[in-house]
């Protein structure tokens, strides 16, 4: 199973994580050491969604390490929970070490509509970071922003999918399919993730996807 480059494409599609034991036996080897899934991932993805740093910021070496076991053209999208603004400046610093597989930061905002809190992000934020507001609360309806998860609209160049309520029937996927191929012609890159399940299904989805986008 080797996905079409993304680099040909401009469709970014992988899943919500890479690090799951279970996956054994179905996408990685049976015998696969843990230390291992990341590099076997990125043999036939060209991204994933990391949600780790939505617990917990890991050390500068982890990023690096993750860098180190991509090729070029690998990117994460990597989650920034907005908790602490203090920490803003400290987690893009720490995700920046990622170089050039650094993807879109998908801006997790949990609470309630303040807008001086999206003004105070989106100076903080630099500027050519790609960045995806990912709303929880229903009083951001109508907010201003570059780009929405999982919304077809927005001024980016690229968009942001989180495809979260699997099964995924081969019939759904070429409905996604269908809609995004418009937006890859008008030179709109796609990023998009398949949710984690105990079993190999979001790779699977991933890789139906790609072919019948490429």
């Amino acid at each position: 199973m080797v996905a079409t480059s993304a680099s040909v494409t401009r469709a970014y599609v992988g899943t919500s994580g890479f690090s799951y034991p279970s996956w054994r036996g179905g996408f990685y080897p049976a015998d696969a050491d843990p230390k291992t899934f990341l590099t076997l991932y990125a043999e036939r993805f060209d991204t994933v969604e990391l949600n780790t740093t939505g617990y917990r910021l890991p050390a500068e070496e982890q990023f690096e390490r993750w860098a180190a076991q991509t090729p070029d053209g690998f990117r994460f999208a990597v989650k920034m929970p907005v908790t602490r603004l203090d920490r803003v400046g400290t987690f893009v610093e720490r995700v920046r070490l990622l170089g050039d597989r650094l993807g879109p930061l998908r801006v997790v905002v949990q609470s309630k509509r303040d807008d001086g809190l999206l003004t105070f992000l989106e100076g903080s934020l630099p500027r050519e970071l790609e960045v995806a507001y990912d709303f929880r609360h229903e009083s951001w309806d109508g907010a201003d922003v570059p780009l929405r998860v999982n919304s077809f609209e927005g001024e980016a160049p690229f968009r942001y999918f989180r495809l979260r309520e699997p099964p995924y029937d081969d019939e759904t996927l070429r409905n996604w399919a269908f809609h995004f191929r418009p937006l890859i012609e008008n030179g709109t890159r796609i990023y998009c993730y398949f949710r984690h399940e105990d079993e190999p299904t979001a790779p699977r989805y991933a890789q139906r996807l790609l072919k019948l986008l490429g």
